[in-house]
C-alpha cells in the first residue's frame, strides 16, 4: 500500500476511534474500564453516615479509620485499583475502615446537617470500630475530613484513639487563607456576610468542583487537551479513567448549608480550631484536649491549605506530640495520584506499624519540636507566585521581597482600618449619650440578640448559651419580677454566686428599669442592704439561709430549679411566665443614661462604701473596654472575678456586651485550672484585678500555656513589676491597664502598653480630666491669685479632677464649681497623679492611703514602684504605722523564690524617690495579705506595728539616707514620735 494511503488509513482509523470513544464519553461520562472497587462491606448504616470495612477478610493489623471531607465522596480513598489508599494500607498490613457521609443531596435530611452531626458521627464510628476490632483506632482525615478528625479526637479527649493523621487540614486561618487570599478576609470580609446567606442554601458539588479547577486553570485546560488528543487511544487513557471521572464529575457532592455556615463562622471567621472554644453539641471543645500523637501531612505547593494553616496544629494542640511529613504536592496530590500512592500512603502504613512497635518511623516523617514556630509559606502569591519564581530564577527573590513588603503594609493598613471601622461607631455612640438617652445593659443585650440570635453569648462550666437562649431566660425572669411586685426604679438586692441565673437576673432588672444592688456573699449583708437602700433581696439556694433573717425587706429564691432543698423563701422558679399578665406600665429597657442602674460595694467595716453606677457610667466602661481592647465576635472575654466585683460588671460583662464578644464566666478563679479553662473556652482576653495574676505568673509551666491564644489581660491595679512579669511569661499577650474613678466619669487607659505602671491617657468619650495642685493637709484645692485652681506642671503631683456635665451636677459626688472657669463643674476623684512630659498619667496614691508622717504627707505610689522594680521582689505593700500623733512610712515586701534582700539593694532602689517620700522602715514578710480580688490588705501589717529587731528581716533608714538592719536601739528611736523626724 502506498505511503500516502497508509497515512490516510491510519488517520481514518484514528478519527474513527476518536469519534467512537467521544460518543461513549458523551453518553456515559467516560469509559467502562472494567475496574472493580476494592472489596468492602457496610458494617452499619446510621442517620449521618455508613461505616465501610474494606478487605473484611484480609486479616488484622493496626486499625485505620479514614474520614472524607464534606464536598468529596468517600471514594477518594478508593478511586481505582491503581489509585487506592485502602489497597496500599491493606497490602502493608493495616486494617482500613472508611466513614461514608454519602451525597447529602440524596440523603434524607442530608442538606440540614451541621458540623456537630459530622463530628459526632466520626466519634460514633470510632466506638463501633473499636467494638468490632478490640483495638484503638488511628483516626485519619483529608482536608476538612482532617478537621473532623481533630474535632472528634478533642471531643473524646483522645479516648480510644491511637493517633491522629491528617492531610492538608487547616487549623489556623490567621496566617493565611486558601487561594492566596489575604488572612484579614477571614475576620473582616466573612464577618459582613449575613447568616442567611451562609446557611440558607447548600453549595452544589459542581460549584465546589469549578472552584477547585479555577485554582489551577492552566493545569485543568492542559489535562483536558491531553485527554482530547489521546481520545483515540483507549488503552492509554484507561489506567487514569477512573481518576479523571472522579475529579471531573463523580467525586463531588453538595455541602450542607448549616454545616457551611458553622464552618465559616467558627473556624474561618473566629479561628476557633486554633484558639479553642468551638461548640460541638452542647459542649465546648478545644484541640488542646488532644493528647495522642498527631501526624500531619503538609503539601508544600498546596493552594487550598497553605503550610502555615496546616502547621497551626503545633500551637492548637500543645499536649500532643506532633509529627510532620512534608511533600512537594498540592492539595489533591497529598492523597490522590502517583505521589500519594508512592509516598503518602506507604508512610501512613509505616506510621501505624511503627506505633504498634513493628518497624521504624518512616523516613519522611519527623517529630516537631514543641516550641518550634511554623515555617513561613514558601510560595508568596499562591500558585501564580510559585510559577513566577520558577520562571525568573534568582530574580524571584526580589519579587518575594517586594511581595512581603507590600503584604505587610497592606495587612497593617487593613488591621488599623478594621479596628477604626469597628471602634469609631462605638465611640461616636458613646459621645452622643446624654442624660435622657435610652441606654442600658438590657438594651444592648436585646440589640445583640436581634443581630445574632444563634451566636454564643456566654459560657459557663463548659456549656455554651446563645443570645436567643439567654433572652428567653431573661424574659422569663422579667415576668417573675413583675409577679413579685418589682417596678421601674426599685432597688433589688442580688445575693448569688457567679452563675447563669445571676447574670439573667441582673439583665432582667436592667430590662425592667430597676436597680441591681450586687450584694457580696462574703460581705456585711445587713450593712450593704442598708447602704443600697434595698426593698427586696433575691438569693440563690446556696445563700438562701443568709437572707432568711433579714428584717424590713422581702426575700425571694431564684435559680437551681429542681436541685436540692428550696427552703422557706418564696420560690420565683415556681412562677409560670406565660401566666403573668404584663401590666400597662411595662416598657422593655426604659432606662435612661442618667438613671441609676447598679450599686456595688467596696471595703469593709468603717471603710464600707456603696458606689452608685448610672447607665451612662456603665456604658462608658463597656464601650471603652470594647474599643480599647478592639473586641469583636471572634473574641472570648474570660471574667475571673465575681459578678459583684466592679471589674466583672463594667469591663468583662460590659465590654463583651458592647463588643459582641463571648463572655466566659468563672465560678471561681483557680490558677491551676486557668489554662485548661482558657483553652476550652477559646479565651482571647482575660480580666484581672490588682495582684490576681500573681499566682498564675508564679505557677509551674502548664502544657496548655504554650502557644496560648490570649492576646490581652485587661483590668486595673496591677503593679508594674507584676505587669512586666506577666508580659514576659505570657508573650505575646500584653497588659491593658484601665483606671476608672469611683467618683465622676473619668476613664484612663494605657493603650500602647509601652510604659508599665502608667495609666495612660483619657479614653475618648470619657470625661475631661486635669491635675490640680492640692492641699493634702487641709483636703482642698490650692487656689491662685485669681481664685481659680492651679493646674499642675509635668512631673508635679496633683489631684485628678474630672469634668462634670452641667446636667449631672446635682448627682455628682464631691462636685466643685468655678474651678478653672466661672461656670465649670468638676468632681474631685480623691486620687493623686502625676503626668509625664508625654501626657501619660501615673497614679501616686489615693487620699485614703496617704501616710501622715512627722515631716509631711507621703503617698505610697513612688515607694511601691521603686521597690517593685527590684527583680527579686514579688509583692510590695506601703502603709503607715501609728506612732504618737503621726505615722511612720513603712513598706513590706515578699520575695520571689529563695532571693535575699540586701540593704544596698534598698538604698539604690529608693534613690529614685524624693528623700522626704522614702520609707522609714522596710521589712521582709513571707506573704503580703491580699483580698479575694487580689487587692493588698495593709491593715494586718499596720496592726503589727514596728517589727522586732535582730532577725535580719527589717531595715531602717539612717540619718545619711542609707538602709541598715534594724537594731533594738534603732527600733526604740523609731517608736518615739520626735525621734521619727530625726531618723529622716
Amino acid at each position: 500500500m502506498p505511503a500516502v494511503a497508509k497515512t490516510l488509513f491510519r488517520l481514518g482509523a484514528r478519527l474513527g476511534s476518536t469519534a467512537q470513544n467521544a460518543l461513549e464519553v458523551a453518553r456515559f461520562g467516560g469509559f467502562d474500564t472494567d475496574e472493580d472497587a476494592s472489596p468492602r462491606e457496610v458494617v452499619t448504616e446510621q442517620r449521618v453516615y455508613r461505616l465501610r470495612h474494606y478487605f473484611p477478610d484480609g486479616g488484622g493489623g493496626p486499625v485505620m479509620l479514614l474520614v472524607p471531607p464534606l464536598m468529596i465522596t468517600a471514594e477518594v480513598y478508593d478511586i481505582s485499583s491503581r489509585v487506592s489508599a485502602v489497597r496500599v494500607l491493606r497490602e502493608a498490613g493495616v486494617d482500613p475502615w472508611v466513614v461514608d457521609f454519602g451525597a447529602p443531596e440524596r440523603e434524607p435530611g442530608g442538606l440540614e446537617r451541621t458540623i456537630t452531626d459530622h463530628v459526632l458521627a466520626v466519634s460514633d464510628a470510632v466506638d463501633r470500630v473499636r467494638k468490632v476490632t478490640g483495638r484503638d483506632v488511628h483516626l485519619a482525615g483529608y482536608s476538612q475530613g482532617g478537621m473532623f478528625v481533630y474535632q472528634a479526637a478533642a471531643y473524646r479527649r483522645s479516648d480510644g484513639i491511637e493517633s491522629v493523621v491528617t492531610f492538608g487540614s487547616p487549623t489556623d486561618t490567621s496566617v493565611a487563607l486558601p487561594f492566596g487570599l489575604p488572612a484579614w478576609l477571614a475576620s473582616e470580609g466573612v464577618g459582613r456576610v449575613p447568616d442567611w446567606v451562609l446557611g440558607g442554601f447548600a453549595v452544589p458539588g459542581w460549584v465546589t468542583r469549578f472552584g477547585f479547577q479555577l485554582l489551577s486553570p492552566v493545569k485543568s485546560v492542559r489535562s483536558r487537551v491531553d485527554f482530547i488528543l489521546q481520545l483515540h487511544d483507549r488503552e492509554r487513557l484507561a489506567p487514569r479513567e477512573r481518576q479523571r471521572r472522579f475529579l471531573e464529575r463523580e467525586g463531588w457532592v453538595s455541602w450542607p448549608g448549616p454545616a457551611l455556615a458553622e464552618f465559616v463562622r467558627q473556624f474561618v471567621q473566629h479561628n476557633r480550631m486554633l484558639t479553642g472554644g468551638f461548640v460541638i453539641g452542647d459542649r465546648l471543645v478545644t484541640l488542646a484536649d488532644i493528647t495522642c500523637p498527631v501526624l500531619t501531612f503538609v503539601g508544600e505547593v498546596d493552594e487550598i491549605a497553605p503550610p502555615p494553616m496546616v502547621r497551626g496544629i503545633r500551637r492548637a494542640a500543645p499536649r500532643a506530640q506532633v509529627y510532620e511529613a512534608s511533600l512537594r504536592a498540592g492539595h489533591f496530590g497529598l492523597v490522590v495520584g502517583s505521589l500519594a500512592i508512592a509516598r503518602t500512603w506507604p508512610a501512613v502504613a509505616g506510621w501505624a506499624k511503627w506505633r504498634a512497635g513493628e518497624g521504624l518511623l518512616p523516613d519522611i516523617v519527623a517529630p516537631v519540636a514543641g516550641d518550634e514556630e511554623a515555617a513561613p509559606a514558601g510560595l508568596p502569591g499562591g500558585s501564580a507566585g510559585y510559577g513566577l519564581q520558577l520562571a525568573v530564577g534568582v530574580g524571584g527573590s526580589v519579587a518575594r521581597s517586594a511581595y512581603r513588603t507590600v503584604s505587610r503594609a497592606v495587612h497593617g493598613t487593613r488591621q488599623l482600618g478594621g479596628e477604626a471601622a469597628q471602634n469609631l461607631p462605638r465611640l461616636a455612640r458613646l459621645e452622643r449619650i446624654q442624660s435622657d438617652t435610652r441606654m442600658s445593659m438590657g438594651l444592648l443585650l436585646d440589640e445583640q440578640a436581634r443581630r445574632m440570635p444563634d451566636e454564643v453569648f456566654f459560657l459557663y462550666k463548659g456549656r455554651p448559651y446563645t443570645h436567643e437562649a439567654a433572652k428567653r431566660r431573661v424574659d422569663a425572669v422579667v415576668r417573675g419580677l413583675i409577679q413579685v411586685g418589682v417596678r421601674r426604679g426599685d432597688s433589688v438586692g442580688v445575693l448569688m454566686r457567679t452563675r447563669p441565673t445571676a447574670l439573667a437576673l441582673v439583665a432582667a432588672l436592667s430590662r425592667l428599669g430597676a436597680v441591681a444592688v450586687l450584694l457580696r456573699p462574703d460581705g456585711d449583708l445587713a450593712a450593704e442592704v442598708r447602704l443600697g437602700r434595698v426593698s427586696r433581696v433575691i438569693a440563690d439556694p446556696e445563700h438562701a439561709a443568709q437572707v432568711e433573717g433579714l428584717e424590713g425587706v422581702e426575700t425571694h429564691l431564684l435559680g437551681g430549679a429542681g436541685r436540692g432543698e428550696r427552703g422557706s423563701l418564696m420560690d420565683m422558679e415556681a412562677i409560670d411566665p406565660e401566666a403573668v399578665a404584663v401590666p400597662g406600665w411595662f416598657r422593655a429597657n426604659p432606662g435612661r443614661a442618667g438613671d441609676l442602674a447598679f450599686v456595688v460595694f467596696r471595703g469593709e467595716g468603717e471603710l464600707l462604701r456603696a458606689h452608685r453606677i448610672t447607665n451612662r457610667r456603665w456604658a462608658l466602661s463597656a464601650f471603652g473596654t470594647a474599643s480599647s481592647a478592639s473586641l469583636s465576635p471572634s473574641d472570648t472575654v474570660y471574667s475571673i472575678t465575681p459578678l459583684q466585683h466592679p471589674s466583672a460588671l463594667l469591663m468583662s460583662l460590659g465590654g463583651a456586651v458592647a463588643g459582641g464578644a463571648r463572655l466566659a464566666l468563672a465560678s471561681a478563679y483557680d490558677p491551676e485550672t486557668f489554662w485548661d479553662e482558657a483553652r476550652r473556652y477559646g479565651v482571647t482576653v482575660a480580666s484581672y484585678t490588682w495582684m490576681l495574676l500573681r499566682d498564675l505568673v508564679e505557677a509551674p509551666p502548664d502544657p496548655a500555656e504554650r502557644h496560648h491564644a490570649v492576646r490581652l489581660f485587661i483590668g486595673s491595679g496591677m503593679p508594674r513589676g507584676l505587669w512586666r512579669r506577666v508580659e514576659e511569661r505570657f508573650a505575646p499577650a500584653r497588659v491593658l491597664e484601665f483606671y476608672a474613678s469611683t467618683e465622676g466619669e473619668s476613664v484612663l487607659v494605657n493603650l500602647s502598653g509601652k510604659k508599665p505602671g502608667s495609666l495612660g491617657r483619657p479614653l475618648p468619650g470619657s470625661a475631661e480630666v486635669r491635675l490640680a495642685r492640692y492641699d493634702l493637709e487641709n483636703g482642698r484645692l490650692d487656689l491662685g491669685a485669681d481664685g481659680f485652681a492651679i493646674e499642675c506642671e509635668p512631673g508635679e503631683i496633683g489631684m485628678l479632677l474630672a469634668r462634670v456635665r452641667l446636667s449631672a451636677v446635682g448627682t455628682a459626688g464631691r462636685c466643685v464649681r468655678g474651678v478653672f472657669a466661672p461656670e465649670d463643674a468638676w468632681t474631685i476623684t480623691g486620687d493623686l497623679f502625676r503626668r509625664d512630659g508625654a501626657g501619660d498619667f501615673w497614679l501616686v496614691g489615693r487620699e485614703a492611703e496617704l501616710i501622715r508622717t512627722g515631716e509631711g504627707i507621703v503617698p505610697p505610689g513612688p515607694i511601691r514602684d521603686a521597690l517593685g522594680d527590684l527583680p527579686f521582689v514579688d509583692t510590695v505593700a506601703v502603709y503607715g504605722i501609728p506612732v504618737g500623733e503621726s505615722e511612720l512610712a513603712a513598706a513590706a515586701v515578699s520575695l520571689r523564690g529563695v532571693a535575699e534582700l540586701k540593704p544596698v539593694d534598698l538604698s539604690e532602689a529608693l534613690l529614685r524617690v524624693e528623700p522626704g517620700l522614702r520609707p522609714a522602715i522596710v521589712r521582709v514578710v513571707d506573704e503580703v495579705p491580699v483580698t479575694a480580688g487580689g487587692r493588698l490588705r495593709t491593715a494586718p501589717l499596720r496592726d503589727e506595728g514596728v517589727p522586732p529587731a535582730g532577725e535580719g528581716m527589717a531595715y531602717y533608714r539612717d540619718k545619711a539616707g542609707a538602709y541598715r538592719p534594724l537594731t533594738d536601739a534603732a527600733r526604740r528611736r523609731l517608736l518615739k514620735a520626735p525621734a521619727a523626724r530625726e531618723a529622716r
